[in-house]
């Protein structure tokens, strides 16, 4: 299935670490050697995946999670501490750097990966709902971001965001999650180039579809006719997206987790990772990039030719790639 297409006017929480301070474990094997990083929303899912990767490979893990049990399964890994940290509730984002000031590990990485999603029709997704989701989805990573900052220059560290592939294109019921995940395209570029200075490189990480357990309770709600009103125009399409998802068989996110552990050990890290299951999923993204490009350039005064177009795309991708592409 295609995450971006199959999802419905209904509230998902995509691993969102909720509640107070912090609940601490002693639970570093590495001897205090290791790099240290923090992970939202890690209790289960992509974030998950991430926590256990790179505890799993030198880095000490601070991760995120919202029950008090998933806090206490997390503290059963090695080299990862269980925080409880809400990323919309100011206080407990402040406890949790003071918590990661008194460990003494310092702060290498951070991983904004705590996220909410809400689908639907755009014109009939109700607007405190859309509120909620940029306080997540937005607001939450630039409180984060904002409050581990210091850390990170200290550390001359690395900041991952989890985007989304729904960030490069606009998708029929995605509206409102389409538009937070655009504005962490833009927050991660500005971003960047604010802490070239400091030595901090910035990433995101552009996920497909990929397994996850958050579809549930929003399918039973899609289902029992809690979503779209029967008499909405949406209605048939809808309905019939809803039993595709439900249907859909995803694979583990373990290429997420790979590019997020490249974005912070890679000597020059990628700006962008676009990690995605299949070639459809590839061609989908890059043909909407393209498109954009040629609607960009439309018929102006200072548009571009197509040769010049094409210089300018091989040029990037002799940039980003550090080979000169090939003439045809």
């Amino acid at each position: 299935m295609n995450f971006i297409r199959a999802t419905g006017s209904f509230l998902v929480i995509f691993c969102l670490g909720i509640t107070a301070p912090l609940y601490a474990a002693d639970n570093d094997s590495t001897g205090g050697t290791s790099k240290a990083v923090l992970v939202t929303g890690a209790s289960s899912g992509i974030g998950l995946h991430i926590a256990e990767t790179l505890a799993a490979n030198g880095y000490f893990v601070f991760a995120g999670a919202r029950k008090l049990e998933d806090i206490a399964a997390l503290n059963k890994v090695p080299n990862v501490q269980g925080i409880r940290l809400d990323v919309t509730v100011q206080s407990e984002i402040d406890a949790a750097v003071a918590t990661v000031r008194k460990s003494g590990k310092g702060l290498y990485g951070l991983v904004n990966n705590a996220g909410v999603l809400i689908t639907g029709p755009s014109i009939e997704v109700d607007v405190e709902n859309v509120k909620w989701l940029f306080d997540v989805n937005v607001f939450g990573v630039y409180r984060v971001t904002q409050a581990f900052a210091p850390l990170i220059i200290e550390g001359k560290g690395r900041i991952a965001m989890i985007g989304s592939i729904a960030g490069n294109i606009g998708i029929e019921f995605l509206g409102p999650y389409s538009m937070s995940m655009h504005a962490i395209e833009g927050y991660t570029d500005a971003l960047a180039s604010e802490m070239e200075r400091f030595g901090v490189h910035v990433s995101v990480v552009a996920a497909g579809d990929y397994a996850s357990n958050i579809w549930k309770n929003d399918i039973a709600r899609a289902k029992a006719k809690e979503i779209v009103s029967p008499d909405s125009p949406y209605a048939e399409d809808y309905h019939r997206w809803i039993d595709f998802v439900a249907s859909a068989e995803f694979g583990e996110p373990i290429a997420v987790a790979d590019a997020v552990r490249d974005a912070l050990s890679a000597e020059q890290p990628k700006r962008r990772y676009l990690v995605v299951p299949n070639a459809e999923e590839m061609a989908w993204v890059t043909s909407s990039a393209v498109r954009r490009l040629a609607e960009l350039n439309g018929d102006h005064e200072f548009s571009y030719s197509t040769e010049e177009l094409t210089n300018l795309i091989r040029s990037s991708i002799a940039n980003e790639s550090g080979i000169e592409p090939k003439a045809d």
